[in-house]
C-alpha cells in the first residue's frame, strides 16, 4: 500500500500458450535441472500423500534465483556496495478442495496463511535441493492440515458469510511457456563503473551548502521465476530491473525537513538514461530545494487544485487500485468499497482504467509492471477495469470473488510470498482531454467561484499509501513533494510547503471534474500483503473541484548550528 521511488517522465499520450502435451517436446531440448527435480518431487510427493486421511490435492512450487548489484553513494563518496545472489523456494500446500481449503478466512481471529519458503542449494545439486524440497513439502502439509482444521470449525460456528465463492478457482488450461535461461554472470554490470556514475551525481548536492543530505543509488537486479503445480503448469520466465535513485534534502528554518526524489528505471542498465538528462535532473533539483526552503507554509486547504499526470498516477493507484484487487471483496475484515458498484458510474463518462501487465513500454519508455505470466501462472491479460466512467471488473488471481470465479492474470507476490491480486501496468486515460491552459483556467474559474484567492498545483508526490481495511477510516495520504499555489489575479505560481494531500475515495471521486491531454508516468514498487512487486501508473493530469490538505508532520529539531564542512570551499 506504500509507493516508493516515483520517476515522472512525460510521454506522447500474443504470445502463443504451448499446451501441456506440448511441454515435453520443448523441455527436451532446452529444461533446466531445477525444473526436472521440481517436477519429479512433485509427482513423488503428491502421490505419497495422496494415502492420508486429508490428503491435497493441489501443489505448487515456486523457485526464484535472484541475482543482483547495488551500490550507494552520499555527497561523492560511496557509502556501500554489493553482490547478493539466493534462490528462493516457496511451496504451496492446499487440503480440502476447490471451494473450501486451507486458505479459507478465519473470521474473528488472525488468519494467515504461510504458503512457505526457505533459502535452497544455488548449484543444482539433486540431493540437497530434493531434500530441501522434501521438507519444506512435509512442513506445509502439516500446517495445512491444522488450518483446514480450523477452518472448518470456524464455518461451522460462524454465520453465512456474505460470499460464499470457492477458495480456489478452476482454470481451464495449464499454463505452459518457457523462456531460454539467462547467463547471470554476463549480465552483470561492471559495478565500478556505476560506483563512479553515482558518486558523480551525488557530489551535485554539494552545490547547495544547505543541503544536508544527497545520495545517488544503482542498483540491477536480473532473476529466473519456475512454476510448477500439480494441475499440469509449468513456467519459466525471466525477469530483470536497473534503477538509478538520486535524491536530496533541505532543512527550513521551522525544521521541516523537505526531501526531493528523482528514479529512472529500465529492464537493462543500458536503457537507463545518459549521464548528461541525470545531472541537469539533479540541478534542477538543487535550485528546487533551494527554493522550497525559504517556501511559505501551506495551511490546511479545502478546494479545487490540478494533480499533474505524476501526481494523478500515484492518485489513482492509492485510491482505486488497491481497492479494485480481487481479495479485498472478498475477506470481511476489508471496507469492500467497490463490491457492490459493477456496472455503475465512480469516474466521470470520459475516464477509461486498464490495468495491462502484457504492456512492456509505453512512447519508449519501459513499464515497470510488465511480466508475461503472473506468480501462479495464470498468462498476463488485460482487465477493463473502468468504462465511459463504469467499474467493469475488478483485478483477480485465484482466489474467487462473487461473479468472479476466475483470474485474470494479477496473482502477483515478492518471491518467498503467498500471490493475492496485485495491480501491474494502470492507464487512466479521457475521451474529452483538456490542454493545460484549459485545465487552469478551469482552475480559477472555480476558485472564483468559491471565493478563493488561489487554487493549487500538485506538481509531484513523494508517495502515499491507503488504508482499505473496516476496522479503521478509508482514507488515503499522498505527501506532495512540489506544490504551487495558482493565484487568481494572475500572479506567478508560488512555491509552498508542509500539507498532504488526504480524503476518502468515493468523496474525492465524486469531485473529479476534467482530465489533461498529456500522459505521465510512474514507476515504483508498491507493498501490500505479498510483498513488494514493481507497478507502474500512467494518467493524464486531474482538475479536481474539492481536495482536503492537512499538515503535514515535521522535526523538532532546529537545522545543524554548524556550518557544513565545505561550505567555504569553492565547490
Amino acid at each position: 500500500m506504500i509507493i516508493k521511488a516515483v520517476r515522472a517522465t512525460v510521454l506522447p499520450g500474443i504470445l502463443t500458450i504451448l499446451f501441456a502435451s506440448m511441454y515435453s517436446v520443448c523441455a527436451a531440448t532446452a529444461e533446466e535441472k531445477i525444473v526436472d527435480i521440481l517436477a519429479g518431487e512433485l509427482e513423488r510427493e503428491m502421490a505419497s500423500l495422496a494415502g492420508e486421511e486429508t490428503p491435497p490435492y493441489f501443489l505448487a512450487y515456486s523457485v526464484g534465483d535472484i541475482h543482483s548489484v547495488s551500490a550507494s553513494a552520499s555527497f561523492g563518496s560511496l557509502t556501500g556496495s554489493r553482490r547478493n545472489d539466493s534462490r528462493v523456494l516457496m511451496v504451496d500446500v492446499r487440503v480440502g478442495d476447490y471451494s473450501l481449503d486451507n486458505s479459507h478466512e478465519l473470521r474473528d481471529q488472525f488468519s494467515f496463511r504461510s504458503s512457505g519458503s526457505m533459502y535452497i542449494a544455488q548449484d543444482d545439486n539433486e540431493d540437497a535441493l530434493k531434500n530441501a524440497i522434501w521438507l519444506e513439502t512435509d512442513n506445509r502439509y502439516r500446517e495445512a492440515l491444522e488450518h483446514y482444521s480450523k477452518v472448518k470449525t470456524n464455518v461451522a460456528i460462524k454465520i453465512a458469510e456474505e460470499d460464499s465463492s470457492a477458495d480456489f478457482s478452476h482454470e481451464i488450461t495449464p499454463s505452459v511457456y518457457y523462456e531460454k535461461p539467462l547467463d547471470f554472470d554476463s549480465l552483470m554490470p561492471n559495478i565500478s563503473v556505476w560506483e563512479e556514475k553515482i558518486k558523480q551525481y551525488s557530489a551535485i548536492f554539494l552545490e547547495n551548502e544547505n543541503i544536508y543530505g544527497g545520495s545517488a543509488s544503482f542498483s540491477y537486479s536480473v532473476g529466473r521465476k519456475h512454476f510448477v503445480s500439480s494441475e499440469g503448469s509449468r513456467v519459466s520466465q525471466n525477469e530483470g530491473y536497473a534503477r538509478i535513485t538520486v535524491s536530496g534534502f533541505i532543512k527550513s528554518d521551522d525544521g521541516m525537513e523537505l526531501p526531493l526524489y528523482r528514479t529512472y528505471f529500465a529492464f537493462e542498465p543500458s536503457g537507463l538514461p545518459g549521464d548528461d538528462v541525470i545531472t541537469a535532473d539533479i540541478k534542477e533539483l538543487v535550485e528546487k530545494l533551494g527554493a522550497l526552503k525559504n517556501a511559505p507554509v501551506a495551511e490546511p486547504y479545502t478546494g479545487p487544485a490540478i494533480l499533474s499526470g505524476r501526481a494523478a498516477a500515484v492518485f489513482f493507484h492509492e485510491i482505486l487500485g488497491h481497492r479494485v484487487e480481487g481479495h479485498r471483496q472478498k475477506s470481511e475484515n476489508e471496507g469492500q468499497t467497490f463490491k457492490k458498484y459493477i456496472g455503475e458510474h465512480i469516474l466521470p463518462d470520459h475516464i477509461d482504467i486498464v490495468f495491462d501487465p502484457t504492456l512492456k513500454t509505453y512512447g519508449g519508455t519501459n513499464l515497470m509492471g510488465y511480466y508475461e505470466y503472473d506468480d501462479e501462472g495464470v498468462k498476463a491479460r488485460q482487465v477493463d477495469v473502468v468504462k465511459n466512467g463504469v467499474l467493469k471488473n475488478f483485478l483477480m488471481s485465484r482466489s474467487p470473488i462473487e461473479n468472479f470465479p476466475n483470474s485474470n492474470g494479477h496473482g502477483r507476490a515478492q518471491a518467498g510470498r503467498s500471490p493475492v491480486s496485485r495491480q501491474s501496468n494502470m492507464i487512466v486515460s479521457s475521451s474529452k482531454p483538456k490542454t493545460e491552459w484549459e485545465l487552469r483556467e478551469k482552475l480559477i474559474a472555480l476558485c472564483r467561484e468559491q471565493g478563493r484567492e488561489f487554487g493549487y498545483l500538485i506538481e509531484d508526490i513523494q508517495g502515499g499509501f491507503t488504508f482499505t481495511s473496516r476496522t479503521i477510516p478509508n482514507v488515503f495520504n499522498l505527501m506532495p513533494t512540489e506544490l504551487y499555489r495558482v493565484y487568481t489575479d494572475g500572479r506567478p505560481d508560488e512555491p509552498v510547503r508542509g500539507v498532504d494531500l488526504i480524503g476518502t475515495p468515493l468523496v474525492m471521486f465524486s469531485m473529479i471534474s476534467d482530465a489533461g491531454d498529456r500522459i505521465e508516468l510512474f514507476n515504483g514498487i508498491c507493498g501490500a500483503e505479498s510483498g513488494s512487486v514493481p507497478v507502474a501508473a500512467l494518467s493524464p493530469a486531474l482538475l479536481v473541484s474539492q481536495v482536503e490538505m492537512q499538515k503535514k508532520s515535521k522535526s523538532q529539531e532546529r537545522p545543524p548550528i554548524l556550518p557544513r564542512p565545505d561550505a567555504d570551499k569553492d565547490i
